[in-house]
């Protein structure tokens, strides 16, 4: 499967999506949105087409209010609305854990990851007990560690088989690092056990390139089941600018990607 989170400069999602649409030939097939951990969560995503996977990022919080039962209402309430949406869903809680950027990394929670496998296996068990069966969990950590030391390596945080539907990872070109520098390491680990989604990749230069390197490279690990590319140039905090028609050699290289069929999953 391919899709995107999409937020482009100026336009609304529908109108980003119409223009992917135009410039694709195709729909996104997953389309990857963010809702905030006891902010406001939609009871429906009426912009994105029935035959798209909705992908939902949802924000983490530190442990301590989730672990001692303070945010079970919180919990319950989002397992209802996502239940409710009656579509398949992709939620991705708390990603890239194993960094030291967000409030719920391990590095920001007493170094100790076995307490965001405990985090982790209740909010799937309150979600099963809302009865959110539509929902299917990636577990995604960031494709390297930081800091990166014994305690934070990413394997520290995996609930177990049982808890995850799909394994994620993050991993942007940046500084020209290959698709096999940044998901080779979590597919070899988890492949065999779990499909593979690149949950977030990008680059900011050598666009082309690297999405001719990604095409290739996908086709050549089967344990890969989707692609979403972070397609945006108004990332905050940053002047990243990921949309992949900032020059024609890219966009030709993301429709051909998008038209090849081991993508139409």
């Amino acid at each position: 499967m391919l899709g995107s989170y999409l937020a482009l400069g100026g336009k609304t999602l529908r109108q980003s999506l119409a223009l992917r649409r135009e410039q694709l030939g195709r729909e996104q097939r997953i389309v990857h949105r963010f809702y905030p951990w006891d902010g406001y969560v939609p009871t429906a995503e009426p912009d994105v087409a029935g035959h798209s996977m909705l992908m939902v990022s949802w924000h983490g919080a530190p442990w301590a209010g989730i672990l001692d039962g303070g945010s079970d209402g919180v919990i319950r309430s989002v397992a209802r609305k996502l239940r409710d949406m009656d579509r398949p869903i992709l939620l991705r809680w708390g990603w890239e854990m194993n960094g030291d950027w967000f409030p719920w990394s391990g590095a920001g929670n007493g170094q100790d990851p076995a307490g965001y496998v405990r985090v982790w296996r209740r909010l799937h068990r309150i979600f099963a007990e809302q009865g959110a069966g539509n929902v299917s969990w990636i577990w995604s950590p960031n494709w390297n560690s930081s800091p990166d030391v014994s305690w934070n390596q990413m394997q520290r945080y995996y609930p177990g088989d049982d808890y995850v539907d799909w394994v994620g990872v993050s991993g942007y070109n940046f500084y020209g690092e290959s698709p096999a520098t940044l998901f080779g390491p979590v597919t070899r680990r988890y492949g065999a056990r779990k499909p593979i989604i690149l949950s977030e990749t990008a680059a900011v230069s050598g666009k082309a390139g690297y999405i001719r390197k990604l095409h290739t490279w996908v086709e050549d690990n089967p344990a890969v089941g989707a692609v979403v590319w972070f397609d945006t140039d108004i990332q905050e905090g940053t002047d990243h600018d990921f949309r992949f028609d900032t020059d024609p050699s890219a966009l030709a290289a993301y429709r051909a990607m998008a038209r090849d069929p081991h993508f139409n999953g």
